[in-house]
């Protein structure tokens, strides 16, 4: 019997996103909306437009929602937030390391909403009517009635695709409020536990 050659594999295209694993954006973003989680606010302070001219205007608050956050150590206490790479925060965070994050309850969808929006109106405005301390060690805003409060120094950026994994040192973590239960955001959606 001859050998015949085998025929050859055809050549697949790539698929629509790029990817050439084969998951498209709306693939991965659709299973991933199945995972819920927690909602934070990420808080930090510009540093002073001029820190040797005392007369000089202070830097704004900055803050933003975020829902890729997470603890990574308790020895010693480390913390995880994913910022999109650009973003004000990832370039804020990129210049100076101090920063805060308030864990939302279920009744501050509202703060969440407001920061996460596209096209918003400057930082100032959007902490106008939103009652807050200043963190002692960061000096970042700490949103009142959150259910946790901590606050935050960098240790490690570490660039992953069109994100940066910022790493930080707790400071300070207290509760300030054990009343309702957290926002969680699910199937692109704020909700409620048990809802």
């Amino acid at each position: 019997m001859p050998n015949t050659p085998a025929a050859p594999s055809p050549i697949m295209p790539p698929p629509a996103s790029g990817h050439p694993e084969g998951v498209s954006n709306d693939e991965f973003r659709a299973a991933m909306s199945r995972l819920a989680s927690g909602v934070v606010l990420v808080t930090a302070q510009e540093p002073p437009l001029d820190p040797d001219d005392p007369t000089a205007p202070g830097g704004e608050d900055v803050g933003m929602t975020a829902t890729a956050f997470m603890s990574v150590s308790l020895d010693p206490p480390l913390v995880l937030v994913s910022l999109r790479e650009g973003s004000r925060m990832d370039e804020l965070l990129e210049e100076q390391e101090l920063w805060a994050v308030s864990v939302l309850s279920e009744s501050q969808r509202h703060i969440a909403g407001r920061f996460a929006m596209k096209g918003r109106v400057s930082d100032r405005l959007l902490f106008a009517d939103i009652p807050y301390t200043r963190g002692e060690h960061t000096g970042s805003p700490l949103v009142g009635g959150a259910l946790a409060v901590l606050e935050c120094r960098t240790e490690q950026r570490v660039p992953a695709g069109d994100h940066t994994l910022v790493i930080g040192r707790v400071l300070t973590a207290r509760i300030p409020s054990a009343d309702g239960g957290p926002l969680t955001y699910f199937r692109g959606r704020y909700r409620q536990l048990g809802r």
